[in-house]
């Protein structure tokens, strides 16, 4: 059981708890030994590096980092950047307590610090310099953050590791070199081989009916063929639903399930050009 608080310079925190369910990490087990190897430590001396995870929206990269935790052996905390991620945020927060006065909470980042666990940094390129700037000092030698509403220095446990995911696309922020030096290595995250991605489908609705998988994968992979933002967890959604439609039968045939499921998932334009076999 994690503890609930810790004291620091006579400031008692408030801690968060970890990520208990993660879906299975299937296949492309070279990314994942990149980002083990990343968070190795030769020696005492040595420091894990903060490796970045970059790749299309919904290709894994969460996952990922979470099945490299697990076979760590360590708790799992997750952080959403967003462009209104404030440098507090990312540290503690104060609140009301219930009788009065102010509590200091934690956030997953401080609280992965302190227990020596895995901190994800989900879209860390959605985040301002700003905020990125609170980080420098834990992601190089000093390993440390900075609370300046509370008032102390937090220092990380030697087993906590990071990682940020960062997806290919406009609505992002340009990360400053300085914080990018700090960021390695970067790790690219590819679409899944059409094995592996039939298994995830499966693994991750193992109600759904053969042909509808069957169906859902011939149209990932014309999308990955014409480099189309579609990625596996499209695919999952789309096999859900097309099992929906199923059920309510309101659709004669797998075949025609999917096609529902297409028509109110794609825009007009884009599914005129998929026809799946």
């Amino acid at each position: 059981m994690a503890a609930e608080h810790i004291t620091v310079d006579g400031v008692e925190i408030h801690l968060g708890k970890p990520v208990e369910e993660t879906p299975p990490w299937i296949g492309q087990r070279e990314v994942l030994i990149q980002l083990l190897a990343a968070w190795a430590r030769v020696e005492a001396a040595d420091l894990p590096l903060n490796p970045r995870l970059l790749g299309k929206p919904g290709v894994g990269k969460t996952t990922l980092a979470c099945a490299a935790a697990r076979e760590l052996g360590l708790e799992i905390y997750i952080m959403q950047a967003t462009m209104d991620t404030r440098p507090e945020d990312l540290v503690v927060s104060p609140v009301l307590a219930p009788g009065g006065g102010i509590r200091y909470m934690a956030s997953p980042l401080v609280t992965a610090v302190v227990r020596g666990a895995a901190l994800i940094l989900d879209e860390g390129n959605r985040m301002s310099e700003k905020s990125w700037a609170s980080l420098a000092p834990l992601l190089d030698h000093r390993r440390y953050v900075e609370s300046l509403v509370a008032g102390v220095r937090i220092t990380a446990h030697p087993d906590f590791r990071f990682v940020t995911t960062m997806n290919e696309d406009a609505s992002t922020y340009e990360v400053p070199e300085y914080i990018h030096s700090r960021l390695m290595p970067q790790i690219y995250v590819d679409f899944p081989a059409e094995d592996e991605e039939r298994a995830i489908l499966a693994t991750q609705v193992p109600f759904a009916e053969d042909e509808v998988v069957d169906y859902v994968l011939s149209f990932l992979r014309l999308a990955h063929d014409r480099d189309l933002r579609y990625t596996v967890r499209d695919g999952i959604n789309l096999v859900r639903y097309a099992m929906k439609v199923l059920l309510r039968k309101e659709a004669a045939d797998p075949r025609a399930a999917v096609r529902t499921a297409l028509r109110l998932t794609l825009p007009a334009d884009e599914l005129e050009e998929f026809e799946i076999s």
